[in-house]
């Protein structure tokens, strides 16, 4: 199969995984326990022939997620157009990130989606922050980012498991797929 063909099976599996997670997250009642900046990541660490393809990945399963949450839960999938952007521009930030990393070695993509999983809480957070909710002082910055801290945690968890499946289920059949090539060509 060709490189290409691959990164675009890839893509679709990613938008309809990113857009499940959410909704299956939400019946388990644990904020933002979703690899979304995981899947930001990955998408910009593999899909990097397809940079558009690599940046719309997490965009578009986080839309999808809203759309359903929108149209057939109580869930509020489209709230506030600021508190969106930052969001969103959070998984642009993730995808970004995704695209630097050289070579995901082991120890590499703990890093990268630790530097992920921050990069969505201090970005969407500040998101928070800009809407006023505690206030435009420093004060408020720091309330919005301490309150944020039990929703990190689940985050970075989120983050950590579906990256760490991500990346490894990837390598793992990228080294299933070249065994079999040497076995055709032997």
């Amino acid at each position: 199969m060709k490189n290409n063909n691959t990164n675009i099976l890839i893509a679709i599996f990613l938008v309809i995984l990113a857009a499940s997670a959410r909704v299956f997250n939400a019946s388990l009642h644990i904020p933002n326990m979703v690899p979304i900046a995981a899947i930001g990541l990955f998408s910009g660490a593999i899909i990097k022939d397809k940079r558009s393809l690599a940046f719309l990945i997490p965009l578009l399963g986080q839309f999808l997620g809203d759309v359903y949450f929108q149209l057939f839960t109580k869930i509020p999938g489209f709230y506030s157009l600021s508190g969106m952007l930052f969001n969103y521009g959070a998984l642009v930030g993730a995808t970004a990130l995704g695209m630097t990393l050289k070579q995901p070695k082991p120890l590499a993509t703990i890093g990268y989606l630790l530097g992920a999983s921050s990069l969505f809480y201090l970005v969407s957070n500040f998101g928070y922050f800009v809407q006023g909710w505690n206030g435009y002082s420093s004060a408020g910055l720091v309330k919005t980012y301490v309150d944020a801290i039990p929703f990190y945690k689940f985050t970075l968890l989120g983050d950590m498991a579906g990256g760490i499946v991500l990346f490894g289920s990837y390598f793992m059949a990228q080294m299933m797929l070249e065994k079999k090539a040497v076995k055709a060509n032997a």
